[in-house]
C-alpha cells in the first residue's frame, strides 16, 4: 500500500502480566493490518516490572489489587468484566480465576530478550499472554517458561542457558532503569521511531492515525 524506504521502528515497553498491554497491542496490530504495513513496522518489545520486589510464590491477584491500588472486590470484577469482553473484540481470552496470582516476570522478560535476538520476541510475548491470562499457568516457573518457549521455537537448552546468565539478568534490570530514567512510568507505552510516545491501551483509530503520519513523514524524508 506505501512504498517506504525504511521501517517504522515500535518499541513497546510492557510487562506479561498486564492486561492492558495485551488489549494496547491487539489494537495495535490491528491498525497496522488495516494499513497492510505488517512489513514495514519493526517490533521490539522491552522490558518492564510492574512488581520488581514481587516474592518468588507470587501474590493472590485480588489481594495484589487490594494491597497496591486500594481495590475492592466490586471493582476487581467491574475490571475484570471490562477487560474479558475488550479482549473478545480483538479475538483475546481472558480467563480470569479465583486463586490466580500476580508473579514475578523477571525470568520471562529474559526469555523475551533471548526470543528477540533469535527472530522469535513476538511470538514468545502472545505465548506468554496466553499462558498466563488464559491458560492459567505460572510463568515465573521456569520449566514452564522453557515449554513456552519451546513451543515458539526455542531449543530448551537456549533457554536455560538463558535464565542462568547473570549478565543477561542484569542487562534486563539496566534497560528496565533507562526507559524510567526517560520518562516511563506505565505500561503499555509505545514509542515510535525513538521519537515520541503514548501511553495505555490506546484505540485502533489513534494507533492508525500515528502511523499514517509516520508513513508520510518516511514520504517526504
Amino acid at each position: 500500500m506505501f512504498a517506504m524506504n525504511k521501517k517504522i521502528k515500535l518499541d513497546i515497553i510492557s510487562d506479561v502480566v498486564c492486561p492492558w498491554c495485551v488489549i494496547g497491542y491487539r489494537h495495535l496490530d490491528a491498525a497496522i493490518r488495516e494499513l497492510n504495513l505488517q512489513d514495514k513496522v519493526e517490533i521490539e518489545w522491552q522490558p518492564f516490572e510492574l512488581n520488581p520486589n514481587m516474592a518468588i510464590e507470587g501474590e493472590d491477584l485480588r489481594a495484589h489489587m487490594a494491597r497496591k491500588y486500594g481495590t475492592s472486590r466490586k471493582d476487581s470484577d467491574r475490571a475484570r468484566t471490562e477487560l474479558t469482553q475488550r479482549g473478545e473484540l480483538y479475538g483475546f481470552n481472558f480467563d480470569y480465576f479465583d486463586g490466580m496470582k500476580m508473579v514475578n516476570t523477571l525470568n520471562a522478560h529474559i526469555l523475551l530478550e533471548l526470543a528477540h535476538d533469535l527472530g522469535k520476541q513476538t511470538a514468545l510475548k502472545m505465548r506468554l499472554f496466553s499462558a498466563y491470562f488464559t491458560e492459567h499457568k505460572d510463568i515465573s516457573d521456569s520449566d514452564v517458561l522453557i515449554n513456552e518457549a519451546k513451543a515458539v521455537g526455542i531449543e530448551p537448552q537456549q533457554a536455560r542457558i538463558a535464565l542462568a546468565d547473570d549478565h543477561l539478568r542484569q542487562r534486563i534490570k539496566s534497560r528496565q532503569l533507562e526507559w524510567q530514567k526517560m520518562g516511563i512510568t506505565a505500561v503499555p507505552t509505545v514509542v515510535f521511531n525513538r521519537s515520541s510516545a503514548v501511553s495505555g491501551a490506546q484505540p485502533q483509530a489513534t494507533f492508525k492515525q500515528i502511523l499514517l503520519e509516520l508513513v508520510a513523514e518516511n514520504k517526504t524524508n
